[in-house]
């Protein structure tokens, strides 16, 4: 039988293959941080709010849980969607791979990585792609802001 968090990273992926975020969030300590390209989240509603907007695209996904023991863990994942930029549709397939760290059998800490030339190059075109690409702040300015616009219409978030 896999270990609980084995589980837990299953429950995790499944629910978001099936765009549950309340589920997705129920896998999150209170504490928890998400780190990847563009977010530097923290706390549980922080990262609930993210995964509700995701949910809310056209995200198809498959993943693949490598390993997990009581402290660490790791899963492969791919991601499928359309990135809207200011009315630009573009589709992006990314491949990722997450690292967890868990705590009282919760995530307390996922990190995110990908291959960021390849996603920028997708998502935003090669112009603002290669911006994106080689100043990280500029897609992390994006994304935070895009991730406040969404709670400021999601007042449970706040």
């Amino acid at each position: 039988m896999p270990h609980e968090n084995a589980q837990l990273l299953e429950k995790l992926y499944k629910a978001l293959q099936n765009k549950k975020h309340p589920t997705i969030a129920e896998c999150y300590h209170q504490d928890a941080t998400f780190t990847d390209i563009a977010f530097d989240l923290r706390g549980k509603k922080q990262i609930h709010a993210m995964w509700h907007m995701i949910c809310d695209t056209d995200l198809r996904m498959s993943y693949d849980v490598e390993s997990a023991d009581e402290r660490n863990g790791s899963a492969r994942w791919v991601a499928d969607y359309t990135f809207d930029d200011n009315g630009t549709k573009r589709k992006v397939h990314n491949e990722l791979r997450s690292r967890f760290e868990f705590k009282d059998g919760l995530i307390i800490k996922q990190t995110d990585d990908c291959d960021v030339r390849k996603w920028a190059m997708q998502a935003l075109g090669p112009v603002k792609g290669i911006a994106a690409w080689l100043v990280p702040a500029l897609r992390q300015k994006a994304a935070k802001e895009k991730l406040q616009g969404f709670i400021s219409k999601h007042p449970e978030y706040r």
